[in-house]
């Protein structure tokens, strides 16, 4: 994988701030005309083809570029957001135990600015699994994190939801 230049960086940025002003087709279009500007089998083409499919709706097409993009590899910017956008796209194939397997396995393996954005899809996926107080306290264990009091509490009442 390359590092796409800046300017190819600028411009996919400002397309996507714009998905709303595009019909579903147009938006992907504008996509594959700026993703066939990498390399062939770019993990990032892949990845940014991926993530319009599925904005648009296109789940089985997305999944397949997420597979080649997590497969090729790509940077920290992008791989932790694919494997979210892959597990969440996995679900809505019914496909839900392989996207708790990824996200499971996200929680254990880093720690930043989208670890409740894990465990909310972590949440969804178990919900369809029927695994629903283990997605009740995941999901109440990281609000808990965000209110302004009753931190501790809330932290308190979503482990022990676990334990009965």
């Amino acid at each position: 994988m390359i590092n796409p230049e800046p300017d190819w960086e600028r411009r996919i940025a400002e397309l996507w701030a714009t998905f709303g002003d595009h019909e579903p087709e147009d938006f992907l279009t504008k996509v594959k005309e700026l993703t066939a500007e990498l390399p062939t089998e770019d993990a990032v083409a892949d990845y940014e083809l991926a993530s319009a499919h599925d904005a648009i709706g296109n789940e089985a097409e997305a999944a397949t570029h997420y597979r080649r993009a997590l497969t090729a590899g790509l940077d920290e910017k992008r791989r932790r957001p694919a494997t979210i956008q892959y597990a969440s796209t996995l679900r809505n194939l019914g496909q839900a135990e392989e996207g708790v397997a990824l996200l499971t396995a996200e929680r254990d393996a880093v720690s930043d600015e989208l670890d409740d954005a894990v465990t909310a899809f972590l949440a969804l996926a178990l919900t369809d699994l029927g695994r629903d107080r283990e997605a009740a306290s995941l999901a109440l264990g990281a609000l808990a994190r965000h209110l302004p009091t009753y931190n501790r509490s809330l932290a308190d009442y979503a482990k022990a939801m676990l334990d009965d």
